[in-house]
């Protein structure tokens, strides 16, 4: 019997361990990607070291799962707590990997690494945009390259045998996925024009080369200047500049111009601007244009029908988040949480039972 053939012979709860053990693995690895990505630093160098200490961690003490348990979630060197998220990536995504085995390796191996692959991209998706309200490119537009890949390679990620066909579903769902989701952006742009941003009195708004730093999240400025004459309006009670500073002062941030009261700067030669403000008007977008990216993705790997069904799921799922967060008295909380998660549940739920629901639905009608 040849090693292939032993392989295949393996008993499937062999499969069931390997999937889970190697989804931990990888969710060790997408905890880098979180950590890293937003700040854009390398992910591959350094190796991976604590937070606190930043001495190197080596790999017997770098086990998914096993370690930060040993540990107690502490630095073996140092004793920094480290946070509960990276055990949580590590669990979440091992339990994926397995569910894409259950769900799909008797009648695909490759589908199921494949799923696998797309639900690890939504893991590093979401743990970002929670934190710093960005999804990277290199999820997105980085997930569209790979979701053709693997349509050539799995063509039954389409629900056909041709891997020409499969490309040409792929190519379709990213179409659709750009065209609904730019459409509702230019729909709330219209909708809602502006946000105004209330924050605590004596607030630092940095403004720096990739977007706006706020106390609490960072907003790139491709969310805000989607048009030429979107303009960013502060009234502010201090602003600094390399050199020189102003006291209470309207601020205006256009694309091509700053206005700091009577006096007009051209932004590129405005190597520091830092307002100090308890208001923020900004122009206002549905969503973010990272979310037109990531439902291209979406389409890649999923279709069309992957695509409308997570948009609609996820629109469901956050109601009812804001209903919830009114219900308990905490409105707060989901204006707090980006779209892109809700996407991302959507999603998953579509992976694994999107084809059950559709039918209930049609069987209903």
């Amino acid at each position: 019997m040849s090693f292939i053939e032993r392989v295949a012979a393996m008993p499937s709860h062999f499969w069931s361990v390997v999937f889970f053990v190697f989804g931990s693995a990888i969710g060790s690895f997408l905890n880098v990607c979180i950590h890293r990505m937003p700040r854009g630093e390398s992910i591959v160098s350094p190796p991976s070291h604590c937070p606190g200490c930043n001495a190197r961690i080596p790999w017997h003490l770098n086990l998914p799962l096993i370690s930060w348990l040993a540990l107690r979630g502490r630095c073996a060197r140092c004793g920094v707590a480290i946070s509960v998220r990276y055990f949580l990536v590590e669990l979440l995504t091992g339990l994926l990997f397995l569910g894409c085995w259950l769900a799909f390796g008797r009648q695909s191996a490759g589908l199921a690494i494949a799923y696998a692959l797309f639900l690890a991209g939504l893991v590093v998706a979401t743990f970002i945009d929670f934190e710093h309200f960005i999804i990277p490119d290199e999820i997105t537009l980085g997930g569209v390259g790979v979701g053709f890949v693997a349509s050539i390679l799995v063509p039954a990620l389409h629900g056909t045998n041709s891997p020409v066909s499969a490309a040409k579903w792929a190519l379709l769902g990213t179409v659709v996925g750009w065209a609904l989701m730019y459409g509702i952006l230019r729909l709330g742009k219209l909708l809602f024009g502006r946000e105004h941003l209330q924050l605590e009195p004596g607030s630092r708004i940095h403004f720096g080369e990739q977007g706006i730093t706020l106390p609490d999240r960072t907003i790139p400025y491709e969310e805000v200047f989607y048009r030429a004459q979107d303009t960013i309006r502060i009234d502010a009670t201090r602003v600094e500049l390399v050199d020189r500073c102003y006291g209470e002062a309207p601020v205006r941030l256009s694309q091509h111009r700053l206005q700091v009261a009577g006096d007009e700067f051209e932004p590129e030669e405005v190597p520091f601007l830092e307002v100090t403000a308890e208001r923020l008007n900004l122009p206002r977008e549905a969503m973010g244009l990272g979310d037109v990216k990531f439902m291209m993705a979406f389409g890649a790997f999923l279709g069309w029908g992957g695509v409308i069904f997570s948009l609609m799921a996820s629109a469901m799922i956050g109601a009812a988040v804001g209903i919830s967060a009114i219900a308990v008295g905490r409105r707060e909380w989901s204006s707090r949480i980006p779209f892109g998660p809700y996407l991302a549940l959507a999603a998953a739920i579509w992976i694994f039972a999107g084809e059950a629901i559709v039918n209930a639905w049609l069987g209903m009608r």
